[in-house]
């Protein structure tokens, strides 16, 4: 086993932020080592509490998603209302390299929390911020959610389902993880800089922006409207028919991706036993498949085929001629999924009741070894001790309890 320092030892990181995308940065910082201090209210985070939305019982010694988004970090619970709240916060700070919010910029400003009147104080802090439309614009203070702001705003809903049917069924997360690392990237390359000129720096993302830019090459050939099919498309028009999921014999979906119809199609449909179209002069190249009107026949040609076998003959099939696929699977597929476990996706988590699979980070590190997945913290659970570590004493510290400035959890269980 490695021996070699987490990266990050040393970084302080405060986070003052609900939900995903923004505790999604403080893990990637706290798996990497960083002390990352997460502030919450008494009643903390709502992300606690969304396990009957996800089809999990709602339980604070089991609750998996928080671990998800919160492992390897503490928590302190005070009131920023309460002037007490507000100065133990700004005590934070002052130790403190970087700072991740997602709070709306105007409750930011009303607290005297944003960029501009912090920089003043802490001019070497990394401040990093993740909204739902970006910081400007007419809708810069509207809430976002990636349901909304990634999803619905930036193309996916209205371009990614079929032409004459209602949008996909969507589920949280997906947008916010893609947010949270893309301000982890930035937050990293800000620290660097601060750590080498003493010199602070505000990094800026936000769900609609990460999403534009994950649409980045089909916004960008939008502005071509006399060329190809437009989006929302029938499957069976696409511009390219191998980029389709084909249902077998036995009713999986098999999805193949193949970006260069000229490359690929007469290795795919010698492979499916369609000679006779791979020879077609009308069906290559793919400049001719407009030209003919002929994709829907390649469509409806392939599909039928591979209904007639079961989904592990064509994944031979598939494998010996080198064709990019996969069977579309479920979530409990995934957890049983050999790659995955090979590949170091999954950590066991022991709980009271037994053990859960939870799902790691992506990125790994050859010679530090893996990282370290502490169970997320209660609400409040570490507030004593980060309190007496920036200097406050026993008797301000009970004092705050019994004021309601502090809140500490009592973990019933023991």
């Amino acid at each position: 086993m490695s021996t070699r320092k987490r990266p990050l030892e040393g970084v302080k990181v405060i986070e003052l932020a609900n939900f995903i995308a923004a505790a999604t940065t403080g893990r990637f910082l706290a798996d990497l080592g960083a002390d990352v201090i997460k502030v919450e209210s008494s009643k903390g985070d709502p992300l606690r509490y969304t396990a009957p939305t996800e089809g999990r019982p709602l339980d604070m010694y089991e609750n998996t998603t928080w671990e998800l988004e919160n492992a390897n970090k503490r928590c302190i619970s005070i009131n920023m209302k309460d002037p007490a709240g507000k100065e133990a916060f700004f005590k934070l700070l002052e130790g403190a390299d970087v700072m991740i919010t997602n709070w709306r910029v105007q409750a930011l400003q009303r607290a005297g929390l944003d960029y501009e009147t912090l920089k003043e104080r802490f001019p070497s802090l990394v401040y990093g911020i993740c909204t739902g439309y970006g910081e400007y614009g007419p809708d810069k203070d509207l809430p976002g959610f990636d349901f909304t702001a990634f999803f619905a705003r930036a193309g996916y809903l209205e371009s990614l389902r079929q032409k004459t049917d209602v949008p996909m069924n969507m589920v949280p997360g997906i947008g916010d993880h893609n947010v949270g690392i893309n301000l982890a990237a930035g937050i990293l390359a800000a620290l660097y800089h601060a750590k080498l000129t003493g010199e602070g720096e505000k990094v800026e993302t936000s769900l609609f922006e990460s999403a534009i830019f994950n649409m980045g090459m089909m916004v960008q050939a939008a502005q071509y409207p006399d060329y190809g099919v437009k989006y929302p498309i029938n499957i069976r028009e696409a511009n390219n028919p191998l980029n389709a999921a084909w249902k077998t014999k036995d009713e999986r979906f098999v999805q193949t991706c193949m970006p260069d119809y000229n490359t690929y199609f007469k290795r795919f449909t010698t492979a499916l036993g369609l000679d006779e179209m791979a020879a077609d002069e009308n069906l290559y190249p793919v400049q001719k498949l407009a030209e003919n009107g002929l994709g829907v026949t390649i469509y409806d040609r392939i599909m039928a085929r591979f209904g007639e076998r079961n989904y592990d003959e064509w994944a031979k099939v598939l494998v010996d001629a080198d064709i990019p696929f996969s069977k579309a699977q479920s979530w409990e597929e995934i957890l049983e999924d050999k790659q995955a476990w090979a590949n170091d996706c999954f950590y066991k988590m022991k709980y009271p009741n037994g053990e859960r699979v939870l799902v790691k980070q992506p990125v790994k590190y050859h010679e530090m070894g893996p990282t370290p997945y502490n169970r997320g913290p209660f609400i409040g659970e570490h507030g004593a001790e980060v309190l007496k570590e920036i200097g406050y004493s026993d008797d301000e510290i009970k004092a705050m309890i019994e004021s309601g400035t502090l809140y500490i959890w009592e973990d019933k269980e023991k």
